[in-house]
């Protein structure tokens, strides 16, 4: 039956009401109404269109599943697939950022217009990871089509902004040059609490994440052989627990090699930790002792170090600001200055995408271009 109607605002539409069969799991008539169409012409193509993908795929009930409730389900699936800290922190991606944008929309209304709108809403408010969440989404969206709920996924229809390479400016280079890390190094060693300089002075020295070393404990540290063993690192689990996993990736894990400074500076600190912690009578010698512990000898809080990082730049105002994850920055850049092989940095910082670490060797090039044109200069006395 096709059939003008009259809409709220006045104007005219059409429609169509069509028997679609028997569905088989109640025995009731199916029947299906759709309308808006602008004409009697494209309300009967529609209806064509509709009878024959019946005829030839059968009648799938619409079941009327909301994003938020496929996300449910998709995400019941993804927890077996990754670490507790990984699916933590993809639920917080969707609580912030995704989820507000589609929780209560029908699967089969969600269109390219809309998916678009979000990653360019998304590419302004999180430009850290906006590429992330509209693949979030869009394996949702995948997992709707394999429950045959929808048909296509539109956020695979849209175009990606595109954003200025973070090493563009010499402003954006989050890593110290060789004469900032020393002043900001010394910075730290004034702070009261002595944890900060060794703490910092490790990820400078080694390009260990934060993790990581938080993670650290003595029986990793081989003092014979000088070197050190990454195999586990601390983070957050479900409900903001702190817990220790396995590295961030199969490369991540690694044994890399200790300067007889910072392994000098290990010795004195186990010392002094003895020291402090036998005030409390804590036993520091156990083979997992941590090597950077609270008061109560427990791991230290991951956002720790930050507060470290902001107690020396109030205290030094003209001091070149960094992420604590910029030390390792740092350490792959003076590795390069050192005369180190992209494949020797890679393999010391457990680098499994190789982007960052050519970020920063291309912009170590680039200063000795300049330094080579310097230095002829120079020899023909210009």
């Amino acid at each position: 039956m096709i059939k003008q109607y009259e809409k709220k605002d006045g104007t005219k539409a059409w429609l169509f009401k069509a028997y679609l069969g028997i569905d088989e799991t109640t025995g009731k008539k199916i029947w299906t109404t759709r309308r808006g169409f602008a004409t009697k012409k494209e309300c009967q193509i529609a209806q064509n269109r509709l009878m024959v993908d019946v005829e030839e795929n059968g009648f799938r009930k619409k079941t009327g599943e909301t994003f938020e409730e496929m996300y449910k389900l998709w995400f019941e699936q993804y927890k077996r697939t990754v670490k507790e800290s990984t699916w933590c922190k993809t639920a917080e991606l969707f609580r912030l950022h995704i989820l507000p944008k589609f929780r209560k929309f029908k699967l089969d209304k969600i269109k390219v217009p809309m998916c678009q709108q979000a990653i360019n809403e998304w590419f302004v408010s999180f430009p850290g990871g906006y590429v992330k969440l509209k693949n979030y989404t869009a394996n949702v969206l995948d997992y709707a089509i394999s429950l045959e709920v929808i048909d296509q996924n539109p956020m695979k229809k849209i175009k990606i902004p595109q954003r200025k390479d973070d090493f563009e400016e010499e402003k954006d280079l989050n890593f110290y040059s060789k004469k900032e890390l020393k002043s900001f190094l010394a910075a730290m060693k004034e702070l009261p609490e002595k944890t900060a300089f060794v703490f910092f002075h490790l990820l400078a020295y080694t390009g260990m994440r934060k993790g990581e070393a938080l993670a650290l404990t003595w029986a990793d540290i081989n003092f014979k052989e000088n070197t050190l063993s990454i195999n586990k690192t601390l983070t957050r689990g479900n409900n903001a627990r702190l817990i220790v996993l396995p590295p961030k990736t199969r490369k991540s894990a690694r044994t890399i090699s200790l300067d007889p400074f910072t392994i000098g500076l290990l010795k004195q600190w186990r010392s002094q930790q003895k020291m402090d912690y036998m005030k409390f009578g804590f036993n520091t010698l156990k083979p997992d002792q941590l090597v950077f512990a609270n008061q109560s000898n427990e791991w230290i809080q991951p956002t720790r170090p930050r507060k470290w990082l902001l107690q020396v730049y109030k205290a030094h105002p003209d001091m070149k600001q960094i992420t604590t994850h910029g030390l390792r920055h740092t350490h792959c850049s003076l590795l390069f200055e050192a005369g180190a092989s992209i494949k020797e940095v890679q393999d010391r910082l457990g680098h499994t995408d190789v982007k960052i670490t050519m970020n920063i060797y291309a912009h170590v090039t680039q200063q000795r271009k300049e330094e080579t044109a310097l230095r002829f200069a120079d020899f023909m006395g210009h």
